[in-house]
């Protein structure tokens, strides 16, 4: 029998939100603020948005949770880094199609379904990480900031790629700003990769010692009382981070951003619009340096 909290079948065979979850938890409109960039950015630095291609997130029970990047923890913060008049460059480990989680998409806000449709190509087409890695990433490369939006598919085939390792810590060490919101931070755990760490100067882990805000495990573990997901999460990426050496600053996802250093977080949706902000403001302070 069917309910307000089971989640709900979609063609593929996978599992959205149940009714109850979307109305709690999604939104018809965001609080994207339009705010306008005076000294909007003039040259040709680009943001490398990295994305997940997988859309299917098997949870411990088996079940299939319908996910990929959550629409408005992608898209408010690209509206903010276009109006600062910042270059987005879409790219998944293959180049496979980005994808989204759709049931999230707040369709009656006009700003974010506009930035949607000017990305579709992109979001369609994307780079391969594999093409960066080989042509782009050298020491001129016109690049000021590596994105990683959030949404449960950002724990799939990102932590464990090589060349999302190899883009952070090459990131890292020409002093990029690395952008990451809800559980985008997963990602970073791809620094940690062997093969990603190769010529590293010393062996700590490339956040060890940092503050982050993230989504919580404790309230990933939460959801499936409501149906969000169809069953608890296969991993925590949070407890893998902390072991690491990272510390999660959040107990709650309550619109938390942080900035610690060249690493800028925020823990969730409600925190897309100050997250916007505050990477769009420290890049233009940091470009004009």
């Amino acid at each position: 029998m069917r309910t307000p909290i089971s989640p709900q079948l979609e063609e593929d065979g996978t599992l959205r939100p149940s009714p109850l979850a979307l109305k709690l938890a999604t939104q018809k409109k965001t609080d994207f603020d339009g705010h306008v960039y005076a000294d909007a950015y003039q040259g040709d630095l680009k943001v490398l948005m990295i994305c997940t291609e997988e859309k299917a997130m098997t949870m411990a029970n088996g079940k299939k949770f319908s996910t990929g990047n959550h629409p408005v923890e992608m898209l408010v913060p690209m509206l903010h880094l276009r109006n600062a008049g910042f270059e987005i460059e879409v790219a998944t480990p293959t180049g496979a199609p980005v994808q989204i989680e759709m049931w999230a998409m707040p369709k009656e806000d006009a700003a974010v379904m506009g930035i949607y449709a000017d990305f579709k190509h992109d979001f369609d087409n994307p780079r391969a990480l594999t093409d960066f890695v080989e042509q782009s990433m050298n020491e001129t490369s016109p690049y000021c900031a590596i994105y990683l939006p959030g949404g449960h598919g950002a724990m799939l085939g990102l932590p464990d790629n090589v060349d999302v390792g190899k883009i952070l810590n090459w990131g890292h060490r020409r002093g990029l700003h690395t952008l990451s919101l809800c559980h985008g931070p997963a990602a970073l755990l791809a620094a940690n990769l062997p093969e990603a760490r190769a010529g590293q100067p010393n062996e700590d882990y490339l956040y060890s010692g940092y503050d982050i805000a993230a989504f919580p495990d404790a309230v990933d573990k939460q959801t499936p009382l409501i149906g969000y997901m169809p069953g608890h999460m296969p991993w925590k990426f949070g407890e893998r981070l902390t072991e690491l050496g990272v510390t999660i600053i959040n107990k709650k996802a309550n619109g938390t951003v942080h900035i610690d250093r060249k690493l800028i977080t925020g823990d969730g949706p409600k925190a897309a619009n100050a997250f916007g902000r505050l990477a769009s403001d420290t890049l233009l302070k940091t470009v004009s340096e």
